[in-house]
């Protein structure tokens, strides 16, 4: 069967799932349609083991490996973190000097996310996840090798650039090729590499930090050891089938490069704000996060007395209730829709603030859990929000370059509330000042929570777009129709192909000629 080019452009409305935008639609049209567009469309909810059995070999590989990348990428991060004060002592310098290096890591974020993001639009997923991982491998032994403070900067800036080229990658390896009505489901579980990769560091600190005679170093020289395995696993593994339909448009049109630089300018000049709503939407995603966990551990040490093992305590129970809600409201947005979702779950944490912030017993451990459950509940809808809401020929750009500027603006999440928390001093202990922190992140988090309820209210919603190319309508605008003809009509015949001689040889045959 061959395809002509209006019916080719009519493929974008075959999925009954695939919200398009109208591009005439005026700003007062589209703000009527908010309130209409947020019914849940109650789809069906099916049985969660259905879906991940929906997955074939190949998807559980793409997806297992980009929860490992995404997982790894957290345990180096955080085990700054949770060395503070031994490389305090051992650089010789303030607590507040160490955590420079974890604000440097945040401000190259955004460096890596695009740097990484254009080649892996261009190149493909596979070689740039790779590279990431090279350089996490060299930089963690490099900072478990640091003998000064300048050196310990320099290594965690560059360390920033790889954490933040990794995202996009980990997300589109491992999500686009997955059937449309098991993404909710996936993209939670991936979300929660985030949470799993903290608790990791959490108990690999524990094993390895001051329990020889290297101090905190062993913990970054193994750091150094798991991404050599996560290269093979990802060495082992083909591109995405997306980005080789992708590819195979590109070199029917014949100047690869030259129509990458087209897909770009359609991109921008269609999506430019679309962009903007990305990084403004992130931004509050990320104060969402970082409000509601980097003071947290202070606050309950400071102003409720807790001991270092309780916070242990309370953050891995806490962390667990992430990994619980991103993996439950990802699957629930299925059915219910990404927007409704994200404002009905946010509106739950803000209900919780006062028992998260303001309980200064041991039962603050339980509100810790749901609150996190909520926090992280919003998050497991994001990448798979993120990758719908993208263009598809920058798909990768888009995805980490969004969380990541939405990153760098709620960097001083922690120094603002820190900051207005010492305005309200409690009695000392001691020689130790007492702050309300409860109350400032209580605070803290109700704007956030509103402002992230509204900007979702405002946005749009592609719940079930189709990531292929005879579904991408500025691909064809950047490439002429005949290109996307031309592979859809021999994808059609490799179809035909495996229903005589196996699927899999036809993938084989239709990757050679990429």
């Amino acid at each position: 069967m061959a395809y002509n080019n209006k019916e080719i452009m009519a493929l974008e409305e075959e999925s009954p799932m695939y919200n398009t935008p109208d591009e005439q639609m005026s700003v007062g049209r589209y703000l009527s349609t908010r309130l209409p567009t947020l019914k849940p469309p109650m789809a069906k909810a099916p049985n969660p083991i259905r879906l991940l059995r929906m997955l074939n070999t190949q998807q559980w590989l793409f997806w297992g490996v980009g929860f490992c990348g995404w997982t790894w990428d957290a345990f180096d991060f955080f085990t700054v973190s949770l060395t503070v004060s031994d490389l305090a002592e051992t650089f010789d310098k303030t607590t507040s000097q160490i955590t420079w290096g974890i604000t440097l890591v945040l401000m190259f974020r955004s460096v890596g996310a695009i740097l990484f993001g254009i080649a892996g639009d261009r190149y493909g997923r596979k070689w740039p996840f790779i590279v990431n991982n090279i350089m996490f491998i060299v930089l963690e032994l490099g900072t478990g090798f640091c003998q000064n403070y300048k050196q310990f900067l320099a290594v965690r800036a560059l360390y920033g650039v790889a954490m933040g080229g990794l995202y996009g990658n980990a997300a589109a390896t491992a999500l686009e090729d997955c059937p449309a009505e098991a993404r909710g489901l996936l993209s939670g579980m991936l979300q929660q590499g985030y949470a799993f990769g903290y608790l990791l560091a959490t108990v690999f600190a524990r094993a390895l930090v001051n329990t020889t005679n290297h101090g905190w170093r062993p913990l970054y020289w193994f750091g150094a050891c798991p991404p050599v395995l996560i290269i093979a696993f990802r060495l082992c593994l083909p591109e995405t089938q997306s980005f080789i339909e992708r590819s195979q448009v590109r070199h029917a049109n014949g100047n690869l490069t030259g129509t990458f630089i087209a897909e770009g300018r359609v991109a921008l000049k269609k999506h430019w704000l679309l962009l903007t709503y990305l990084v403004l939407l992130m931004a509050g995603f990320n104060f969402m996060s970082h409000g509601s966990q980097d003071l947290y551990p202070t606050m309950l040490q400071n102003q409720y007395n807790f001991s270092p093992n309780a916070v242990t305590v309370a953050q891995v129970v806490a962390n667990l209730g992430a990994m619980t809600g991103g993996t439950v409201i990802g699957f629930a947005s299925q059915t219910f829709g990404r927007r409704f979702s994200i404002i009905f779950i946010s509106i739950i944490g803000g209900t919780l603030l006062y028992p998260y912030t303001f309980v200064g017993s041991k039962s603050v451990i339980a509100a810790a859990y749901f609150e996190q459950f909520c926090v992280q509940g919003a998050w497991g809808v994001i990448p798979i929000h993120l990758m719908e809401l993208s263009p598809g020929s920058f798909r990768t750009f888009v995805v980490g370059t969004s969380y990541q500027l939405g990153n760098l603006v709620s960097s001083a999440s922690s120094t603002i509330e820190s900051t207005i928390g010492e305005r309200f001093p409690l009695p000392p202990k001691g020689k130790t000042k007492r702050y309300q922190y409860g109350l400032v992140i209580c605070i803290f988090m109700g704007c956030v929570y509103a402002y992230v309820i509204l900007l979702t209210f405002l946005g749009p919603e592609y719940r079930g777009r189709q990531f292929g190319v005879a579904h991408d309508s500025d691909l064809a605008e950047a490439t002429g129709s005949e290109a996307m003809a031309a592979v859809v009509n021999r994808r059609e015949a490799m179809g035909n192909e495996s229903s005589d001689d196996g699927g899999e040889k036809a993938m084989e045959r239709g990757i050679e000629r990429v």
